[in-house]
């Protein structure tokens, strides 16, 4: 069995960073995607490479951009965000069975445009003079994809809509601190990502309505409710309200999360038409 789902599946469980994503890039999405069949999931997910070592976020150094190593922890540190993304999109295109093939389609095209954005990293932190691995990273994103492994729902609601979502806010900042340095190849990299993002994001969006649609449910006051069931990170602002309007939220749910930064994660109602 050669489907789309299957070779998803044997990528995740690559360790080798690179391999995982040079054989991402090249997957054919003209492929079957097997989207009836049931895989069953083996030990090893995901599969991780021996470096870096993965430590809790709180244990991570704030380092100055102004000096070369904390300048290739930074890029270190996004290239790993993108070896994550590339494992939860390949997650979502294998996990769950039964969906239309355009979910798989998306997923996969998705997990395509993560590898390329790791490998930009990757290839920018090496012309720095280190490498992926040579610093400690954290865990989070994939703590959130196990907890939410049992519910698609969910695991689009918070990881693709949340956590993902949030590179949509922290872009703008790490450019610009990137050009304090005049590191333009970095900026021109977090603009290709930027643009790359907001399409993910909007996948998320598209697939989280047709759930919600189909269990008949309110997207709005379901996301509040994922959100304290599976003990989502809090958000933080100011929120990149523009890039979040072009991946496809409502102006409702731009309003709620304002007010849930603002008035310190307490529920709010919808905004008054």
């Amino acid at each position: 069995m050669n489907t789309l789902r299957s070779q998803a599946l044997g990528l995740l469980l690559t360790r080798d960073p690179e391999a995982k994503a040079r054989g991402t890039m090249g997957l054919d999405l003209s492929g079957d995607p097997g989207s009836a069949d049931i895989l069953a999931e083996p030990a090893g997910i995901p599969g991780r490479p021996s470096r870096p070592e993965l430590v809790p976020h709180t244990q991570l150094k704030t380092r100055s951009v102004r000096n070369p190593e904390g300048h290739a922890a930074l890029i270190h540190a996004l290239a790993h965000i993108e070896l994550n993304a590339i494992d939860l999109a390949l997650d979502l295109a294998w996990r769950f069975s039964g969906m239309p093939d355009e979910f798989y389609m998306d997923w996969l095209g998705v997990a395509r445009e993560e590898a390329l954005h790791f490998t930009l990293l990757r290839d920018h932190l090496v012309s720095l003079g280190f490498d992926y691995g040579h610093f400690p990273a954290h865990n989070s994103l994939w703590e959130m994809a196990e907890k939410t492994k049992g519910d698609m729902l969910a695991r689009i609601a918070l990881v693709p809509r949340t956590m993902e979502a949030r590179g949509l806010d922290a872009s703008p900042p790490i450019k610009a601190k990137l050009l304090t340095i005049d590191d333009q190849r970095g900026a021109d990299i977090l603009d290709i990502i930027l643009r790359d993002e907001i399409g993910h994001v909007a996948v998320g969006n598209k697939w989280y309505r047709v759930l919600c649609a189909d269990r008949g449910l309110d997207p709005l006051s379901t996301y509040a409710e994922l959100a304290t069931a599976f003990s989502a990170p809090r958000l933080k602002g100011p929120f990149n309200l523009e890039a979040r309007r072009a991946a496809g939220f409502e102006e409702e749910e731009l309003y709620a999360l304002e007010q849930f930064w603002t008035s310190k994660n307490e529920p709010v109602p919808p905004k008054p038409s």
